[in-house]
């Protein structure tokens, strides 16, 4: 079965016991192995517990295809359901997969199974979509909401609260990767020393700013229609890491500015009352820039923008197609937009 959405967490939280197999997949690997842990904690005490957890990878398997059910079926000394790991698999481990499926019963180990990022197609993905004692989560890159949570819960556990801005910022500067948002969170809460309110300058002192950078230079090459540009910032960012998904939201964001900012001057601001008032205000070595897009976009082009980026989005989670090339070509579409 394809658990989606919102009851993702509490199955994890609480698994079917009738589910013998869970796969997690996704680009976001740091979150493909929070999520793994968080089921890990749901069958045993202890995750390195060797009478009642397994691990494998697919090569192991590979070797040896009849030791998935021969370690699924074994009795956990002192009792207990055990817990096979599997992991750095993808397609080669489907029909192994499906025959221990086919036998496999709620008595047997729970298998949880941690791969990378699977197209539509994928013959794993299918199988454990299909299977009723299967389960397939998908692990996307955190959403405007789902980021929130994560910080949220990450720096109460400190007893510290973010104001608006420093929330902005951490919003835009994270959530490429959970692992990552994770441990940069804990650095902040490291720099605090305490309780209290993480203020924008604590945030920006404490959380590296080069992925930000990096997304800044592609959203503002984009708006500016710099096509070299844009080309040159997205080898960068691709190269150190930075997932499609992650790098529209946050050209997403930069045209959500400048839609907001454009309604203001339409309201009757001039352009640098209308940049001041946004929350968080532009920042000062890009306000030149900044000012340029906003005279050059027009409220409906920028609408005709924000489109592109949400149909490439869905595109990216969908159509199993090169994620980097849909996210490269929806840019593109745009920088040449703010050339006309």
């Amino acid at each position: 079965m394809k658990i989606s959405g919102a009851h993702q967490d509490s199955f994890i939280a609480t698994p079917d016991p009738a589910i013998v197999c869970v796969l997690l997949y996704g680009p976001d690997q740091g979150l493909v192995g929070e999520r793994a842990r968080k089921l890990s904690a749901a069958v045993v005490d202890s995750p390195d517990d060797p009478f009642r957890v397994v691990e494998m990878t697919g090569a192991n398997l590979k070797a040896d295809p009849a030791r998935l059910l021969d370690e699924a079926q074994a009795m956990a000394f002192g009792g207990g359901r055990r817990l096979l790991k599997l992991r750095d698999v993808g397609d080669a481990v489907s029909k192994t997969l499906r025959e221990f499926l086919q036998v496999a019963t709620a008595a047997d180990a729970l298998l949880v199974v941690e791969a990378a990022e699977l197209g539509p197609r994928s013959s794993l993905r299918k199988l454990c979509e299909s299977e009723k004692n299967a389960a397939s989560i998908a692990c996307y890159s955190d959403d405007t909401g789902s980021l929130a949570r994560v910080i949220g819960e990450t720096l109460s556990a400190h007893n510290l609260r973010p104001s608006r801005d420093a929330m902005a910022y951490l919003a835009d500067s994270l959530g490429s990767d959970r692992s990552v948002t994770r441990g940069e969170l804990e650095k902040l809460a490291l720099y605090m020393g305490g309780p209290g309110t993480v203020e924008l300058d604590d945030a920006k002192a404490a959380i590296g700013d080069s992925a930000a950078t990096a997304l800044d230079n592609i959203s503002l090459s984009a708006g500016s229609g710099d096509r070299a540009g844009l080309d040159k910032a997205l080898t960068r960012a691709f190269g150190e890491g930075s997932h499609p998904v992650q790098i529209l939201r946050a050209v997403a964001r930069h045209f959500l500015r400048l839609h907001l900012a454009a309604g203001l001057v339409t309201g009757g601001k001039n352009p640098d009352q209308a940049m001041k008032s946004l929350k968080p205000p532009v920042m000062f070595m890009q306000a030149d820039r900044f000012r340029a897009q906003l005279q050059r976009w027009r409220p409906a082009n920028l609408s005709q923008a924000l489109d592109i980026l949400s149909e490439a989005e869905m595109d990216c989670k969908t159509t199993g197609m090169p994620v980097e090339a849909i996210c490269s070509r929806a840019l593109m579409r745009i920088a040449q937009a703010a050339r006309r």
